[in-house]
């Protein structure tokens, strides 16, 4: 009780807390204290009560005695909004800010938050402001921090190192979402969870942008003569089971310059510069199965729905060459428009889709390589998985 207030009169609790109310709301803060400890005296020590009593004393300066009263009324009723946003007040008071963070997120978590009264809906939108107000100090001191560690990112001698610094960040703060490898076949342990590889891990795709426009002429003349074929192939049966409407549909279509492992010469030779940019490359390679090197084409409206791939042990590259706009990809919780003589490589068993919502054709010259982090051994016991499942199930599809 404030020193020299008059004894209360404890005779109309009803009138004290209406007192009390008042004194709160027009900052009476030592009217509301002494109406609140007369309300106590009087036997109404609800929850209700005490943070009423703890608001009071915090804004008379005294964060420790609002921080008990803010306790005493959780004894009552551990979930009481209120007194959780007082408590978190109190803390900040006292310089306790990562206490006060937590008091709040309990705030918003509680039962009553669901449904406020308008003055618990003011004080829980206070304490959500002051929740992200923290966690934009926090990112700019770790981005801060990150900065006087030196390079990061695409240009660190381990590209992958840096992109697990930056994803590690982003997954923390909520900027990114985590989404993991799911092969349908092989699963091969350690390999990192990226969607888009990082360009410094893949500096092959160089290559191929710089031949984009010879590679393009080659396409452009394929398509004045030849039909391509349905990407997704089966028999009847096959497309009876085809829930998306993709096995022989020739809206998503392709025209190979190598299939399964083996090179199409015919093809390859009609070809040269895309023959002469594959050359170097890091092919994954696995007699019969891979590599597969295809113009992918996606007809106007064509949807292809989110999947995973295979095996894990491998990405896909893109090098867009017909790209009307409207025509985007996405992996994991990524979405890139397709920008023509732009490639990227992905692993395709985190989930990916496709589309085409122009009224033009798109094409992109698709292959697959080795993913980087595989070494030479590793790579030769790929191969003899694949010979292994060959001989054991040869009708085993992996091509993917």
């Amino acid at each position: 009780m404030s020193a020299g207030a008059p004894p209360p009169d404890v005779t109309d609790p009803a009138a004290l807390a209406r007192q009390g109310a008042r004194a709160l709301q027009t900052g009476e803060w030592a009217v509301a204290e002494r109406a609140f400890v007369a309300l106590m005296a009087a036997g109404q020590a609800d929850a209700a009560i005490h943070t009423a009593l703890g608001m009071a004393r915090l804004n008379l300066g005294d964060a420790a005695a609002a921080r008990a009263a803010a306790d005493a009324a959780l004894a009552l009723d551990p979930g009481y909004a209120r007194a959780l946003v007082l408590r978190g007040d109190a803390f900040e008071a006292s310089g306790l800010g990562v206490e006060a963070l937590e008091a709040w997120r309990r705030a918003l978590a509680a039962p009553g938050a669901a449904n406020p009264a308008p003055d618990l809906a003011a004080l829980l939108t206070r304490a959500r402001a002051r929740i992200a107000q923290a966690a934009e100090r926090a990112q700019a001191d770790l981005a801060r921090r990150i900065e006087g560690l030196g390079p990061a990112g695409d240009d660190d001698a381990d590209p992958i190192a840096g992109w697990r610094a930056r994803h590690a960040v982003d997954l923390l703060f909520g900027r990114a979402q985590r989404h993991v490898q799911q092969p349908r076949r092989l699963y091969w342990p350690g390999l990192p969870d990226i969607g888009f590889y990082p360009r410094a891990a893949t500096p092959f795709l160089s290559r191929l942008e710089a031949a984009t426009q010879a590679i393009r002429q080659e396409l452009l003349a394929i398509m004045r003569t030849d039909t391509f074929a349905p990407y997704v192939e089966g028999d009847a049966a096959a497309a009876a089971r085809d829930r998306h409407g993709l096995v022989g549909n020739p809206d998503w279509s392709a025209w190979y310059l190598w299939r399964d492992g083996a090179p199409l010469e015919a093809n390859l030779a009609r070809c040269p510069a895309t023959a002469a940019a594959l050359e170097g490359l890091p092919l994954a390679r696995a007699r019969g199965r891979t590599p597969n090197v295809l113009f992918s084409l996606l007809r106007p409206g064509m949807h292809i729905p989110p999947h995973h791939g295979l095996v894990n042990t491998r990405l896909i590259c893109h090098l867009p060459l017909i790209v009307p706009p409207g025509c985007a990809f996405r992996v994991g919780a990524e979405t890139r428009e397709w920008r023509e003589g732009v490639a990227w490589a992905f692993d395709d068993t985190i989930e990916h889709e496709a589309w085409n919502r122009s009224d033009q054709t798109r094409v992109i010259l698709l292959l697959d390589v080795w993913k980087p982090e595989l070494t030479a051994h590793e790579r030769q016991v790929v191969e003899a998985v694949f010979e292994a499942v060959d001989t054991l199930s040869p009708a085993t599809d992996w091509s993917g």
